[in-house]
């Protein structure tokens, strides 16, 4: 069977079983193992011992110890003292509440690294202090939702571990790398919030916000004091090498308790539910890097993944011409399919056309990143969107997606200054790690 063959085969069944209501886990192992079974010329346990070696692998040891960073948080409700400081901190600024999410949800997505936490996180404590203080739900919504994304970008980032992981390439760069475009972007959506609610009032009306003295808006350092400290030690560990990533994780999620017993919100419940939740999720994730990794090892070995590489490398286009194809690619995928699945699924086909372009490997991995964000909030699968409906049943889908098209704007301002400054990404990792 000719390689146009096999490759309709596998893409085919991959779609239609994903077009039958199949997990997409599942969906790459069916897929896998068919592909391996009348294709392949190879003991069945050689892909097998293949993804297992993946998996078998200490940076990805990090992810279920970040994770459980995240579910402390978000089972013992101790981030209600970063949001109530990051509010003090904003006091009278038009959309205070909103911009003080934002800030508060950038500070845990430097402890927790998930999305989906820090959307139920902050869906569950802002939106109905929003509500009372009078904010328009839709902005309110978007507003939570797009904040969200910011977790996979502020470093420690899920994806960047499996992108580091599977790419071979430093964490700790990609770590690095992350810090400036995330810093930037939380300040593009707190002046976004500030720009709606100066056009329209009403979005946010100042009658019904607090306005806090000099005195307390310093008692605000207080309140964020405590994470600030478990974000310095796990990210300072990791930037300065005292700490590998994963060593790091473990040292955040140890403080993480430290934290919860000082402020008096640990119980055994909320351990548990940390755990078995953070099991949940980390179970998860492992079933698709392994699923996927042996997807990619049956296209590998019939040479797909070679001859995409050299079709896109033929085309008569310029290097950026290429790179803004591959954009609108992630863009396109982002609207069906989760960032961790996207990545595993196109990397094995991507990684060779980014490397013979000349671009830099930790660079395209932020890149990647930040388009996977947009991804998270866009129909008809944004995982966030479905995250904060569930969290507000009470609202659509579609009234959570318009709240956060505004902020779309400056997600794709962000993309465009990455490709045209790529030091925003490489400055930092190349004066922390080239001395």
């Amino acid at each position: 069977m000719t390689l146009e063959l096999q490759s309709l085969a596998l893409l085919g069944g991959l779609t239609l079983l994903m077009a039958a209501g199949i997990e997409i886990a599942p969906a790459m192992g069916i897929v896998a193992g068919l592909g391996m079974l009348f294709f392949v010329n190879q003991p069945l346990d050689y892909f097998a011992r293949a993804a297992f070696d993946v998996m078998n692998s200490f940076t990805f040891t990090a992810i279920p110890l970040f994770v459980f960073m995240g579910t402390i948080y978000a089972t013992t409700g101790i981030v209600r003292g970063l949001f109530q400081g990051a509010e003090k901190m904003f006091g009278n600024i038009p959309g205070s509440l909103a911009s003080a999410m934002i800030l508060a949800n950038a500070i845990f997505g430097a402890i927790s690294g998930s999305s989906v936490a820090a959307t139920a996180t902050f869906g569950r404590i802002c939106f109905p202090e929003m509500q009372k203080a009078g904010y328009d739900a839709k902005m309110s919504l978007g507003a939570i939702a797009i904040s969200g994304t910011l977790s996979v970008l502020i470093p420690p980032s899920l994806i960047m571990i499996i992108y580091g992981g599977w790419m071979d390439v430093s964490v700790a760069r990609l770590f690095a790398g992350g810090v400036i475009p995330g810093i930037i972007l939380t300040v593009f959506f707190v002046i976004t919030v500030t720009i709606l609610v100066l056009r329209n009032p009403a979005l946010a009306p100042r009658t019904a916000t607090r306005q806090y003295t000099l005195r307390e808006k310093a008692s605000a350092i207080w309140d964020i004091f405590p994470f600030v400290v478990v974000i310095s030690l796990v990210l300072g560990t990791t930037f300065t090498g005292i700490m590998t990533p994963t060593e790091s994780a473990s040292l955040g999620a140890f403080l993480s308790i430290v934290l919860a017993l000082i402020f008096r919100q640990m119980t055994y419940k909320a351990l548990k539910e940390s755990m078995l939740l953070a099991v949940n999720v980390s179970a998860m994730m492992a079933f698709v890097l392994f699923t996927a990794r042996m997807l990619g090892q049956v296209f590998q070995y019939i040479g797909l993944t070679e001859a995409t590489a050299t079709f896109m490398l033929g085309l008569d286009v310029s290097k950026y011409s290429m790179l803004a194809l591959i954009c609108i690619l992630y863009l396109i995928l982002g609207c069906f399919f989760d960032s961790v699945s996207m990545l595993v699924l196109t990397i094995p086909f991507v990684a060779p056309i980014i490397k013979n372009l000349g671009f830099d490997y930790i660079w395209f991995g932020v890149l990647y990143v930040v388009l996977a964000e947009i991804g998270l909030v866009t129909p008809p699968f944004g995982l966030n969107l479905f995250v904060l409906k569930g969290v507000v049943p009470k609202y659509e889908i579609t009234t959570i997606f318009a709240g956060t098209v505004p902020f779309l704007i400056p997600t794709c301002i962000l993309i465009v200054l990455i490709i045209l400054f790529p030091d925003l990404v490489l400055w930092l990792p190349n004066y922390l790690y080239s001395r």
